[in-house]
C-alpha cells in the first residue's frame, strides 16, 4: 500500500517593512464586545500586539490559548495583550468565548491595521498564493515604540519568547 501527504508551508512571500525602533502606527477599531480601541489607550504601558490569520483555527487557538494560559504571569511581567485579526466583531465574540479568552481581540475588518504593520499581505500554501495575515507580534513600550518584531510565529512556543523577553526588556 502507498501512502502519500501533503504537507501545507505557509510562508511570506516578501521581506516586511516595519521594524523596532519605528513608532507603532496608530489604529482605531472594536473589540470582540463591540467597543472601540485605540493605540493611544495603552500609552504608558507595555503592549504586545499579536496579529494572527484567523479565529477558531488550529494556530489561532493553540495560541490565543497559551496567551490565556499564561496572561496572569504576562500582566505580572508588566505587558498587555491585545490580539487582531481580520475577522469580524462577531466572530471574536464567539472564539472569546468558547476558549474564555480574557483579553481584547481587535476586528480590523477594513485591513488598516493589519496593512499598516505590514502584516498583509501574499502568502504561499500548497504552491497556491493568496493574501491573508502574517502571524507577527509586535512588542511595544509604553511611549508607542516598537521595541521587538517577532515574525513567523510558532503558536505553541510563542508565548515562552515573550514571556522570556518580558523578563529581559520589560521588567528591569
Amino acid at each position: 500500500m502507498t501512502r502519500f501527504y501533503l504537507l501545507y508551508v505557509t510562508c511570506r512571500i516578501d521581506a516586511m517593512a516595519i521594524a523596532a525602533g519605528q513608532k507603532a502606527p496608530a489604529w482605531k477599531a472594536k473589540d470582540q464586545d463591540g467597543i472601540d480601541h485605540t493605540l493611544d489607550e495603552y500609552r504608558g504601558s507595555w503592549l504586545l500586539l499579536y496579529f494572527y490569520p484567523k479565529d477558531d483555527t488550529p494556530g489561532c487557538t493553540t495560541e490565543a490559548c497559551n496567551f490565556r494560559d499564561n496572561l496572569g504571569e504576562i500582566e505580572r511581567n508588566g505587558l498587555k495583550l491585545v490580539g487582531v485579526s481580520v475577522d469580524p466583531v462577531d466572530s471574536h465574540r464567539t472564539f472569546a468565548d468558547k476558549y474564555e479568552l480574557p483579553f481584547t481581540l481587535i476586528a480590523d475588518e477594513d485591513k488598516s491595521i493589519v496593512k499598516a504593520y505590514d502584516v498583509w499581505g501574499k502568502k504561499q500554501m500548497a504552491g497556491k498564493e493568496y493574501d491573508g495575515t502574517f502571524r507577527t507580534s509586535f512588542l511595544i513600550d509604553p511611549n508607542g515604540v516598537i521595541q521587538k518584531v517577532y515574525e513567523n510565529v510558532k503558536p505553541e512556543t510563542h508565548v515562552e519568547e515573550i514571556l522570556r523577553d518580558t523578563k529581559e526588556i520589560v521588567v528591569r
